[in-house]
């Protein structure tokens, strides 16, 4: 079995290279000759090496997977780098309707439409090419409407684990 010295350098560049969130199965199917122990560990150093060293990154566990983030502090260098466009940013209307589903999923479009009191077809189309929402299924009822629900992406997008890592919708209350 490989030591963790010889696993952290080989683990570090998975995660690096992997152009999402890397599963702790793969990593381990990758490295070969180790275990998930021993893999966890190598994470756990790295991320400690990181902070040690005042890294200006970190490693993140999110959507089922490790991934290597840039630290919040460093956003404003990193934009003006990207240049961001309006393709990644979300409209008001985007974000409502996204809320809707990701806490009341799966969800027919009706109720959707019904919370927001507005239609909302287009929106859910945009956010399924964006590949934010998807299709979860059909319901029961007369003429089996789609059900929605979100993706692994808007994990990703939104740096959460799993819809459990979502905030309480108490917490957003305004005051």
């Amino acid at each position: 079995m490989k030591t963790i010295e010889e696993i952290k350098p080989i683990v570090e560049s998975l995660i690096f290279a992997a152009e999402e969130p890397i599963t702790l199965r793969k990593l381990v199917d990758i490295v070969g000759d180790t275990d998930s122990a021993q893999v966890l560990e190598a994470i756990a150093q790295i991320k400690n090496d990181y902070e040690t060293q005042g890294r200006s990154f970190q490693i993140e566990e999110i959507a089922g997977g490790y991934q290597l983030f840039s630290k919040p502090e460093y956003y404003e260098w990193i934009a003006k780098l990207r240049k961001k466009s309006g393709e990644t940013k979300l409209s008001q209307a985007s974000l409502e309707t996204l809320a809707i589903i990701a806490y009341k999923q799966p969800i027919l479009r009706a109720d959707v439409e019904s919370i927001r009191g507005v239609q909302s077809g287009q929106i859910i189309r945009l956010l399924m090419e964006k590949d934010l929402v998807k299709v979860a299924g059909r319901d029961e009822s007369l003429g089996h409407p789609l059900l929605y629900g979100t993706t692994k992406k808007f994990l990703e997008y939104f740096g959460l684990k799993d819809l459990k890592d979502l905030p309480k919708i108490e917490e957003l209350e305004a005051p």
